[in-house]
């Protein structure tokens, strides 16, 4: 922990009593100028910290970022968050995680970005990324099952995001997955997943889960392309979101289901996955990669992640088929031909 960090710290753990630069200096072990310096470092992060000759440092306002300190301080993990990358902007989360676990990274290393130039979902699509509103980050995992088990960990992110989600609107039922990853609230997306992995051999050397969640953007700025679908937590509330409390939410919800798929596979993340997946029974659309849309009823989930639907229209009407990799749409109502 830095200097400037134990100050923070201090300031934290007094409240609203004020502390003195003597006493500071005396529990951090440094020179009442050094104390100064460290103030002074906090203040060109944006925290509002008061001081008085004879009145002490009192801290009166935290800045609106994602900081490591900010995050971490109330945090209740034992491994997702602890190695902690906090980016003012980058390309993308997904590419320093991966950096990061080419270099040796631990399991749970997080990369925290303010902003994103090109973040990225899934499909090959971008991922809207405007600074200081959302939360776009990525969670280094090393897992170590085989290959064939990989795939599932997305649903992990998915039910942390959608717990997390819920918990901050209050309202389980608005909140719902759709297959695979993505996270909608009263059908609207709000939250976006992207896995990426490393094999060497059979094995998984290392998997970067992305995540990013629309917590404070309005949902009247959204691109054209985005409005129609898109919304945002704070949207949806009438208010703001404490960004570093809905981290904390997420990342603690995401220990959780990495930890019960690490002990049982897909079989033990899949209930809490089912109680938010909402579209069994009805009429969807699939646009499968490297195949054409199809349209049927849900019937669920199968115990490997995919997406089991009965065809509704072509040759193979009736036919129960399996969806490994697609995106799913609610299909749109047959005209009546009366």
């Amino acid at each position: 922990m830095s200097g400037a960090e134990e100050v923070l710290a201090a300031l934290h753990a007094a409240g609203d009593a004020p502390l003195s630069g003597e006493a500071l200096s005396s529990e951090l072990g440094v020179t009442r100028a050094q104390v100064w310096k460290h103030v002074g470092a906090l203040r060109k992060r944006g925290y509002a910290i008061e001081g008085e000759r004879g009145g002490g440092y009192r801290l009166t306002g935290i800045p609106d970022r994602l900081f490591a300190d900010e995050v971490q301080r109330d945090l209740d993990t034992r491994w997702v968050g602890h190695t902690y990358e906090h980016l003012e902007d980058t390309d993308s989360t997904n590419r320093v995680a991966f950096d990061l676990g080419r270099a040796g990274a631990p399991a749970g290393a997080v990369v925290v970005a303010e902003a994103q130039t090109a973040g990225r979902g899934r499909l090959g699509r971008s991922f809207y990324s405007p600074p200081h509103q959302n939360l776009y980050t990525s969670v280094l995992l090393r897992p170590t099952g085989s290959i064939a088990d990989a795939p599932t960990l997305i649903f992990c992110g998915a039910v942390a995001v959608a717990e997390s989600v819920a918990t901050f609107l209050g309202d389980d039922d608005a909140v719902e997955i759709k297959w695979p990853n993505d996270v909608l609230i009263r059908r609207r997306k709000t939250s976006g997943i992207l896995m990426e992995s490393s094999a060497e051999g059979t094995r998984i050397a290392f998997a970067v889960l992305g995540i990013g969640v629309n917590l404070n953007v309005d949902r009247e700025t959204f691109p054209d392309e985005f409005r129609p679908h898109a919304t945002s937590l704070s949207s949806e509330l009438g208010r703001p979101v404490d960004r570093a409390a809905f981290t904390r939410c997420l990342f603690e919800r995401l220990e959780r289901q990495l930890d019960l798929h690490a002990a049982g596979g897909f079989d033990a993340v899949r209930p809490r996955f089912e109680a938010f997946f909402r579209m069994t029974g009805e009429r969807i659309g699939v646009d499968e990669i490297g195949a054409s849309r199809r349209e049927g009823v849900a019937l669920g989930i199968a115990p490997d992640g995919a997406l089991e639907i009965e065809l509704s229209e072509g040759p193979q009407v009736g036919e129960r088929v399996r969806v490994m990799a697609g995106d799913v749409t609610l299909a749109k109502p047959t005209p009546d031909a009366r």
